[in-house]
């Protein structure tokens, strides 16, 4: 049966910002967006992004009136403290409309203080183990996001990642509840982005495309939305991350990355992000590079039970092509994925986080990463259904193939 067939016997809500503005110079219209929705505004972002941008946005606020409150104690996957923070200071100043600053981490900082404003209980509370899916009530205050990388798509998302640093594990948050009013897309707030972090958050973007597209829930909406991020990711992040400076890259990056944030939101994320925050906590590395280091794999794993769909990532990748047959495409998927990866160097910027651990301490904590896995809920979206021995297998084939420093891919 068809996604198209099933589309028509049932409905669907599609989620996205309300308002979208996209160009060099966007940032220059958050005043205006604030000022329709509140007088005094909480500024989310880290210390770095601020001291780079934050002049620019301040201006603008300030020149519709609109008064801001600063918090730049933002870490990169946000902590439940970094949310806590920001909330107390938003109570403390009578702060009525939430700007953020930055890419992720600070979105989901300020998507963390808008379900606090506007709901009672603990962020924790929120989280889908413990509230499921659309589990916050109540809809946050006015939030706008102006967004500096491209991306994690986090602002045309109902998703809020929460690191829980007592537990070493990360938490996830869904509701359609949390997406914001405004998202700002100027890619002159991009330059700045250090190449590493451009292919981290591009590769993000590019996993959050291919697991919405093969993901159990897609339809033709979201999966519109994710073969044109897919196009856009893969002929402009080579470019970006190569000459940073590049505005029109760097526009289709935000683009694209965008489409990416709006396929997933509406359909859903599989076994990569499953196994990526539990890897991410586990050696405190970005999200996107946690992605970038599973995705080939689970590619692989995956191929068999979606050959259409996965067909379609490889010729898009430029690994089949169009006249391929599906199987024989789908299986060279993986292979279109490992060069983007390995044209970007990522595995080699394994070492900024410092050491990896030892196999066998590495084995010594696969069962708890797998099973933090299996309950995030999103192997259950996967086109082939794993087994939890089947995770276990694919976190050491990942070890042995891309983590361990004498065997790691180098491009």
């Amino acid at each position: 049966m068809s996604h198209d067939t099933v589309l028509s016997r049932e409905t669907r809500t599609v989620v996205s910002p309300s308002n979208v503005v996209v160009g060099a110079g966007a940032v220059e219209e958050v005043g205006d967006y604030a000022s329709l929705h509140g007088t005094t505004a909480l500024l989310v972002a880290t210390e770095q992004i601020f001291d780079v941008h934050g002049d620019a946005v301040l201006e603008a606020l300030d020149a519709r009136g609109v008064e801001t409150v600063v918090y730049t104690d933002v870490r990169p996957d946000p902590t439940v403290e970094n949310i806590e923070g920001a909330y107390e200071l938003w109570g403390e100043r009578d702060c009525d409309v939430i700007v953020t600053l930055g890419g992720g981490s600070s979105i989901d900082t300020g998507k963390g203080v808008g379900i606090l404003a506007g709901n009672d209980g603990e962020i924790r509370d929120f989280g889908v183990d413990r509230a499921g899916y659309e589990g916050v009530p109540n809809p946050t205050p006015p939030l706008l996001a102006v967004n500096t990388t491209a991306g994690t798509g986090s602002e045309a998302t109902r998703s809020v990642v929460v690191s829980d640093e007592s537990t070493s594990t990360k938490f996830l948050i869904v509701s359609k509840n949390v997406v914001p009013d405004v998202a700002i897309e100027d890619p002159e707030l991009t330059v700045s982005l250090p190449r590493s972090h451009t292919a981290f958050t591009g590769i993000d973007a590019l996993t959050h495309a291919i697991e919405a597209y093969v993901s159990e829930h897609s339809y033709g909406i979201p999966d519109g939305y994710a073969v044109e991020a897919m196009r856009r990711i893969a002929r402009s992040l080579p470019v970006a991350w190569a000459d940073g400076e590049n505005l029109d890259a760097r526009a289709d990056m935000l683009v694209g990355q965008l489409q990416a944030g709006q396929a997933f939101t509406n359909s859903s994320v599989a076994l990569v992000h499953g196994l990526a925050r539990p890897l991410g906590a586990q050696l405190h590395i970005p999200h996107g590079l946690a992605n970038a280091l599973i995705l080939p794999y689970v590619t692989d794993f995956s191929a068999m039970a979606a050959p259409e769909k996965y067909a379609t990532v490889a010729r898009t990748l430029g690994a089949a092509d169009e006249d391929d047959d599906p199987r024989a495409a789908a299986d060279r998927a993986a292979d279109g994925i490992l060069r983007l990866c390995d044209d970007l160097d990522l595995t080699g910027y394994l070492d900024d986080f410092g050491e990896v651990p030892a196999r066998e301490d590495y084995l010594d904590v696969i069962d708890e990463m797998t099973q933090d896995a299996i309950d995030s809920g999103s192997p259950a979206n996967n086109p082939r259904k794993p087994t939890a021995d089947e995770i276990r297998d694919l976190y050491i084939e990942i070890y042995d193939d891309a983590l361990a420093p004498d065997s790691r891919r180098r491009s």
